[in-house]
């Protein structure tokens, strides 16, 4: 928002950010040896926008990169999202075409309609027992709720696929910026008309500041000093490692699915970068309920509260509520930027 202001409409911008860096929680830095490592979890760009893909572009080079992961139960490991692959290991299976994976899934799933909740929309697809293996106790730790708690949506996300494509994603557009993600965002704040206040909160500033309009990209309850109560969201506590040896496992993610182990995935950050080191670097994710705010929680009692905050924004004329935080809505990097170019276009109208 800040660079498409600046460059195409000439207007001065004042990045305020709480934090110490910019870019948010895509943010990447090297650490003590030498390995790219993103400080919030492993961020993957992928998009079908040739649009949202042609604008970063102007921003950063690109590494091709395709994502996979791997969900790990007891002492083995699984494709995921559940594929053809998945099912064949698990149950030691001979299945060898899709026609005979879609016929598995059909002997075990359980329709449930209407979908209410994100057990619905798996049990629907899958059936109980690829439910609970992958998705229930995973869930739980993520969200401290039962998956019958929240939207479909949540699990809804994680395909399910009847051939043995082990790639996360399958978008057109599936790459890494060559530097990094804080370079690319640098580059894209390097214009005469952005200034950036870093260990800011713009509540300290704002009142001494003449603007036109605010982009609030915050927690939409702050902005209005939690008048209806508190939006929930769910935080991690990322515990960091570094071993002397080229690889510490097999995949760049490996999601732990068992209740019994605390964290729910561990990022190996050179599969992402594809740096040659002697060193390798990893994080485990402890989800938790207090610290900075990662994931909406979305139920039907946080959407309600949510539509409260949202009805004050309506009576606001110069304060344009975004991104993850400031809509209360889980957004893809893609999503992110493919919409805050759309909110773009409609400040053009205005101005």
């Amino acid at each position: 928002m800040a660079e498409r202001i600046a460059s195409q409409l000439n207007k001065k911008v004042l990045v305020v950010e709480k934090r110490n860096h910019i870019g948010g929680n895509a943010y990447d830095e090297y650490d003590e040896h030498g390995i790219l490592v993103h400080r919030y979890g492993p961020h993957i760009f992928h998009t079908n926008s040739k649009e949202v893909f042609d604008y970063l572009s102007q921003f950063t080079e690109w590494r091709f990169y395709e994502h996979k992961v791997l969900a790990k139960i007891g002492k083995e490991l699984y494709p995921i999202p559940i594929n053809r692959l998945t099912l064949n290991k698990l149950y030691k299976l001979n299945l060898t075409s899709e026609k005979e994976v879609a016929e598995y899934y059909d002997s075990v799933r359980e329709n449930r309609y209407p979908v209410k909740n994100s057990e619905d929309i798996i049990v629907n697809q899958v059936g109980v027992d690829l439910f609970e293996k992958f998705f229930k106790n995973y869930t739980k730790k993520q969200w401290n709720l039962e998956p019958k708690e929240l939207a479909p949506s949540v699990c809804g996300r994680i395909p399910v696929r009847t051939n043995d494509d082990c790639r996360y994603f399958t978008d057109k557009y599936q790459f890494m910026p060559k530097e990094g993600y804080t370079k690319m965002f640098e580059l894209m704040l390097k214009h005469k008309n952005i200034e950036i206040l870093l260990n800011t909160d713009y509540k300290s500033v704002v009142d001494g500041i003449e603007y036109d309009k605010m982009i609030y990209s915050g927690p939409i309850d702050y902005f209005f000093d939690y008048k209806y109560g508190k939006l929930p969201y769910r935080s991690i506590r990322f515990e960091w490692e570094t071993y002397k040896r080229e690889y510490y496992h097999f995949a760049a993610v490996v999601n732990h699915v068992d209740f019994d182990i605390p964290f729910t995935r561990v990022t190996e950050y050179k599969y992402l970068t594809e740096q040659s080191s002697v060193y390798t670097s990893i994080s485990k994710e402890y989800p938790q309920l207090e610290g900075e705010p990662y994931y909406p929680v979305h139920t039907e009692k946080n959407k309600k509260l949510f539509n409260a905050y949202y009805e004050e924004t309506k009576m606001l004329k110069n304060v344009l509520f975004c991104g993850r935080l400031g809509v209360y809505k889980y957004y893809n990097m893609d999503q992110v930027v493919a919409n805050s170019l759309k909110i773009f276009k409609t400040i053009i109208r205005v101005v």
